[in-house]
């Protein structure tokens, strides 16, 4: 077919279609020729040399191509990886800026740049039967006055989870919606996620992903789609109808947005799906090598690798920040989801002299007056040397804190040499976070994530059981701090499951009851097992999909997430705006934080040093040291929580008048039926072994009873 062409414009880059025709720009720094390949129904390909270049921009109009159009690109130039270049013209190239990709990525020898992947001769075999193709695609839709929930920090709650395993056997879901965006946009899914006071939903990756040719060999996938193919491109194998994934993600936003929930993204910007220098060439590695990754300064025909995945984008030059930071604003701008949680994020800023928090990708978002306004949660390491930077981010940015879940497993499974930093944990880790001026919300808390043991196989196994990936259970960490309560694996002893459920209650309310943001693992709240796969990264199967037939634990599970996430909800005590202090508040004599031993007494120096399992904290609900949105001093009621990692009952003394008379029993994790029963000051109370129990302060002086406030409006 013969196509009507003009020079076109080098703004925007990728495909951009208008009523008459579509614009189409890339960028290549180091090509000498490009030609764009235009495919129609039958797969025929015609090609058409772009002509024109601006500012290393290569761009031409079509006329009378339209919406619907695939293409890709063929880019020219010099094969020499030992310079870094690694062009190819045999290998058709996918659009960095394709909004839609369509086809899959068949791992014949064609999608390889060099015959035999030896860095010697060049391969002329044609790759376009074996790879992807954008869409040209149309931006409208009626979001029908959509805004985001911009729910504060201060109440987010998020879940994460992954959008085929919530769905994909929900009997009350349609069968056709099962594992679809518009799956979680059902309403007896909103329904599950407000019974449990979620806020935002993050998204395990929904860009488009390819899987690793090692993973398709032993004919699996890689089913958690860390290994991006396309940026801007959400993935097709969750769209109910195949080419409409675009417009049901934003159903399932605005779904979402109207029940006032959030929807931020898990996204992959450290490397791409193409790995190391043995990998296809499909899209960047072809379009500019030596732009797009960081090459080894010593050997330039291998790839610098931060992330264990084969490639780390080179965050050092500025079409590659260009390419994220556009990324990032679509995202915001035209899908409309409300934040990012950025995947191994010490790679992105990395500098030659290692991670730095001034680096050039920090400081692009914090100026940027899209992105410097959603929420950004960042995974503070990498595989890199001093990649461990949790702590170190800048100020807007908050932080999945894996001191969080290291302390608080360490505390349940019995370590008593760690209170200290368990101490810091409960109450906002400000020895993380508080130093740069950043707030409570600066840490993201969990126990689980998707990556490793589930909630239930934290207590159920004390070794990984990762046979079924394939790799003779090499992979996954073999550092889980986990405790099987006495029998690895399933057990049907009914004292064992009860122990069982305790601790899970223990852990849920540990990660409820502390300071900072809560992130829920998407099934933990109704005991999902994967029978003890702490990676199950390639199990697009029952092992990850959730179970929604729900047995009487299950059930019992499910309520206490619900009610335990009512109670912060309910008190702003527990989602403090300021760290505690330790210390009376302005204007006032009360000390918002106090620590409490066995014996009644405020801990000592001494204490804290010593090996201790039970931790007693009073929070005090009026000295919050914050206002609401009119400007009036919020206030709350005062609460004692007491954990006991003890494994026999422990007796503790209620704390003397002076910090209250009269205590009503709100919660007890080793006793869920409970009584409602109060103690007063100076009287012992018997705490189950590995239990914690949520005192609320009744009266503050003796004879002075009063009923409890409710917690203030923040409207």
């Amino acid at each position: 077919m013969r196509y009507s062409v003009r020079p076109g414009k080098s703004f925007p880059l990728g495909a951009t279609p208008d009523p008459h025709g579509v614009n189409f720009a890339l960028f290549s720094e180091n090509a000498t020729s490009v030609e764009l390949c235009l495919f129609d129904e039958e797969g025929v390909e015609t090609r058409i040399p772009m002509m024109d270049r601006t500012t290393f921009v290569w761009h031409v109009y079509v006329i009378g191509v339209h919406v619907g159009q695939r293409y890709g690109y063929r880019v020219g130039g010099v094969y020499d990886p030992a310079r870094g270049l690694r062009f190819n013209p045999n290998k058709l190239l996918l659009d960095p800026y394709a909004k839609r990709i369509e086809g899959d990525v068949s791992y014949a020898p064609a999608v390889f740049a060099c015959v035999d992947r030896d860095d010697g001769k060049v391969s002329d075999v044609d790759s376009a039967p074996f790879v992807p193709r954008g869409v040209v695609t149309d931006a409208h839709f009626d979001w029908e006055n959509d805004h985001p929930p911009d729910v504060p920090w201060s109440e987010t709650v998020v879940y994460e989870a992954h959008v085929k395993s919530l769905t994909a056997r929900h009997p009350a879901v349609r069968p056709e919606l099962r594992g679809t965006y518009l799956g979680l946009a059902e309403p007896v899914v909103i329904d599950h996620l407000k019974k449990l006071g979620i806020t935002t939903l993050e998204l395990m990756p929904v860009h488009r992903k390819v899987d690793e040719e090692s993973v398709r060999a032993r004919g699996m996938t890689n089913y958690w789609g860390y290994s991006t193919l396309g940026y801007f491109a959400p993935d097709s194998r969750f769209a109910e109808k195949a080419g409409d994934e675009l417009v049901e993600f934003k159903r399932m936003v605005k779904a979402l947005h109207h029940a006032g929930i959030e929807v931020i993204l898990d996204v992959v910007y450290n490397h791409s799906g193409e790995g190391d220098r043995f990998g296809p060439t499909l899209s960047l590695r072809g379009i500019d090598n030596r732009t797009y990754y960081r090459l080894k300064p010593n050997s330039l025909a291998d790839y610098e690798d931060f992330t264990g995945c084969g490639n780390t984008l080179n965050m050092h030059h500025p079409q590659t920040l260009k390419l994220v930071m556009d990324s990032l604003r679509y995202w915001v701008s035209e899908m409309h989801v409300d934040g990012f949680r950025f995947d191994l994020a010490s790679s992105l800023a990395r500098e030659s002299a290692g991670v730095d928090r001034l680096s050039a990708f920090f400081d692009i978002i914090h100026q940027d007056p899209i992105l410097s306004r959603v929420k950004l949660i960042a995974e503070p390491w990498d595989l890199g040397e001093d990649g461990y930077q949790v702590g170190n981010f800048p100020v807007l940015w908050s932080e999945w804190n894996g001191r969080f879940r290291d302390s608080v497993r360490r505390f349940w499974i019995g370590d008593q040499n760690d209170v200290r930093d368990m101490g810091y944990r409960l109450t906002g880790s400000s020895d993380l976070f508080a130093d740069d001026g950043r707030h409570p919300h600066a840490s993201v808390n969990f126990v689980t994530a998707h990556d490793g043991f589930t909630l239930r196989d934290l207590v159920s196994y004390s070794r990984k059981r990762n046979e079924a990936n394939g790799e003779d259970n090499r992979d996954g960490t073999d550092d889980n701090l986990s405790w099987n309560c006495g029998v690895e694996g399933e057990s049907t002893d009914t004292a064992v499951r009860a122990l069982r459920l305790r601790q899970m209650r223990n852990f849920l309310g540990t990660l409820f009851l502390s300071q900072g943001v809560p992130m829920l693992t998407s099934g933990d709240e109704i005991g999902k097992t994967q029978r003890g796969n702490n990676n199950a990264y390639a199990q697009d199967n029952e092992t990850s999909w959730l179970d929604w037939n729900f047995d009487a634990e299950a059930k019992e599970l499910l309520e206490f997430t619900a009610r335990i996430a009512k109670l912060r909800r309910d008190h702003p005590v527990f989602r403090r705006l300021r760290f505690f202090r330790g210390e009376p508040v302005e204007g006032g004599t009360v000390r918002d934080l106090v620590w409490f031993a066995e014996s009644g007494n405020e801990m000592s120096e001494a204490e804290w040093s010593q090996p201790r399992a039970v931790l007693g904290l009073l929070a005090a609900g009026d000295a919050l040291a914050c206002h609401d949105a009119l400007g009036r001093p919020m206030v709350d009621d005062s609460f004692l929580v007491y954990f006991s990692s003890a494994r026999e009952p422990t007796t503790v003394n209620i704390p003397a008048n002076e910090w209250g008379d009269v205590w009503s029993l709100e919660l007890d994790t080793a006793a869920l039926d409970e009584r409602t029963s109060v103690v007063e000051a100076g009287e012992s109370a018997t705490l189950a072994g590995l239990s914690i129990r949520v005192y609320r302060r009744v009266a503050p002086v003796r004879g002075s009873w009063r009923p409890s406030r409710a917690a203030p409006s923040l409207d």
